[in-house]
This record gives C-alpha cells, structure tokens and sequence, in this order.
C-alpha cells in the first residue's frame, strides 16, 4: 500500500483549481438560486413561462425553477396539492375548484383567456348536421357535442354558449370521449352532431371536407381558460419566493403579448417585436413545428389581471352542476395580491 500524505497548501490549491473548473458550469451558476418547480403542459399557453425560463427571467429574480411537464390539466394541480410541485400553470377545470375548496390551491395570476378576434376553440359541425340546418353555435342546443371529460374546460365551454343562448347543459348531450383523438373519431365516425375543437384540430377538420366551423369561443364567450397557481400554505410561509416567480412571469407575460397579441387597424394579427425569437423557444418546449404553434397561439392579459367576474361565473357553474362544493366562496380561490 502506497500512502500520499497531503500538505494543506496542496490540498487548498488542489481546491481552488476544482472551484474555478466549476465557475463555467450551470451547476456552479445555479448556486446561490432558490430551487423551485412548476407543472406545464406542453402547450402553447404556457409560453409565458417557456419564455421566462428560456431568457433567463427567473435567474434574474434569483432562482432556480425546474420544469415538470404533464399531460393533462388535472394532473398540474393535484401536484400543487401534493406538494410535488411549487406553481402550476393550466386551465382551469371542476377538479381545479374542488382542490381551492380544500385550500389546496391558489390562483395568483393568468394564464390564456379566449378573446374576441383570437382563434382557440372552434365549435366545428359534421357535415350531416350542418346539411340539416346546424350553422350557428347558437344551434347547438339539442345536439350531441363530443368533449373531453364531464368537468372539463370543453365542459365550461358548453355551459357558457347556454348562457348567452338561452339553454343549460341539460339541453345537450355531452359525448366524454377522453381525450381530443377520441372526440375526432366520434366526430369522424358520426357519433356526435359537434365539437369544440383546439384550432389545429378545427382547420384540419374543415379542410378534408368533413366538418364546418361555426364559430370561435373566444368570438361567442370570452372566458379566463387559464391561470397561474400555487398552495395557500406557499403564500403564508414562502411569499417572497411567490413575488418573485411572479415578477419574472408578468415580464415574460408582456413579451409574449407584444409579441403575439398585436393586431393591425383591420383587426388582423401581426407580428410583433421578437416574434420568430419566441416562436422558437416555445416550438423548442412544445416539441412543436412553429407554424403549428402560430396557428394556436392564445391570448394573454400582459399584466396578469383575472378575469374576476368570469371566475366567479366559472364557480357558480360547477356549482350548479354538482362539480364543486356549494360552500366554496368563489373570492377565496384567487389572490389578487400579487398583480397590480
């Protein structure tokens, strides 16, 4: 056995020549950043935080956020909940409000909303039944729509047309087909009279001829389809780590609605500043072509204002279709304190 004794100045040299290999790493940058994490779908509505992660905004603020990506709306809070993840950013379902009721979750600021002028969702008719007389969304009342799941945005989306038209849920026949592949099939196979189709879905649907769009969501009913979120007990016992997510998010926030969200006088949308930049980070992140991701590009609210009144609509309705507990205060599942 050969035995190599080391000299403290060969030891503290020996160190200091790790510590400067280490400097250039993202490890040894990382150091000094808070860890935190939040849950995302893989889609074009979470931008934002693509963008925020992608140039460097949470760094700014001085931490570390890891990206725990999901599959479907639901998954993103119940790992709020669980405490696997710190923030979540989705759209908002009858499982997101029974989580507030629990005080497992928080809104503190938007995500995407369906808006006037910005296609998202089409309500898209087979061609049976627009040949029998389904030409409008308002003529939707007594038809089979295929969703996804009962509680489901698409769920909402249904129920809010009700309103503006004069007729409830009951009126219809919600087909749950699971999953969006599904309802194309059910839609395909003539199961169903309608759906309310992501926009890629709708093009594609009327252009081979087997189906019609009548309409946007966003034209019919403007509604706050997604927000950014967080435990109660994150507020309480971390907020400066709360303020500071949020600040790095409300900067990518206005980036994204500069650079996507601007309209010419026609009302058209143009191309704003650092568009194709964007573009590519969230293609990138969502494993997608962009031209696929422009096709599909939500709005934003650039300062992260609620669109208060539609989520206290939203809980009213899970309400009264059984969803969510008739006790939950609908103010109680939003912080407004975080966005000015």
């Amino acid at each position: 056995m050969t035995v190599v004794r080391w000299s403290r100045r060969l030891v503290l040299g020996a160190m200091g020549v790790a510590a400067l290999a280490l400097a250039g790493t993202p490890a040894a940058e990382a150091q000094g950043l808070e860890k935190t994490s939040i849950g995302v779908l893989a889609l074009a509505s979470s931008g934002p935080i693509f963008i925020a992660k992608s140039k460097g905004y949470f760094e700014k603020e001085g931490l570390d956020v890891d990206l725990k990506m999901f599959t479907s709306a639901q998954q993103v809070p119940v790992a709020v909940a669980s405490g696997d993840v710190d923030f979540g950013v989705t759209g908002l379902t009858a499982g997101f409000y029974n989580l507030a009721a629990k005080g497992a979750v928080t809104m503190i600021a938007a995500q995407s909303r369906d808006e006037p002028g910005f296609q998202l969702s089409a309500y898209v008719a087979t061609k049976a039944a627009h040949d029998a007389g389904l030409t409008k969304p308002a003529d939707l009342k007594g038809k089979r729509i295929a969703i996804t799941t009962v509680g489901s945005t698409f769920h909402y989306m249904v129920g809010l047309l009700g309103q503006k038209h004069g007729f409830t849920v009951k009126d219809v026949t919600m087909v749950a087909m699971q999953d969006v592949p599904k309802m194309v099939a059910a839609f395909k196979g003539g199961q169903v009279d309608a759906v309310i189709a992501p926009v890629t879905v709708a093009r594609q649907l009327a252009a081979e001829g087997s189906g019609t769009i009548l309409g946007w969501v966003g034209d019919e009913t403007p509604w706050q389809l997604g927000a950014l979120f967080t435990s109660p007990k994150t507020v309480a016992q971390r907020r400066p780590l709360a303020e500071k997510f949020v600040s790095a998010y409300l900067t990518a926030l206005a980036e994204y609605h500069a650079a996507f969200n601007a309209k010419d006088a026609s009302g058209a949308i143009v191309k704003g500043p650092g568009y194709d930049e964007l573009l590519a980070i969230i293609a990138e992140a969502t494993k997608q072509k962009p031209e696929v991701v422009a096709a599909g590009l939500p709005y934003v609210e650039p300062k992260g204002k609620l669109l208060v009144d539609d989520v206290v609509n939203q809980v009213k309705f899970w309400q009264s279709e059984g969803q969510v507990d008739k006790a939950l205060d609908a103010k109680s599942v939003m912080d407004l304190t975080f966005v000015k």
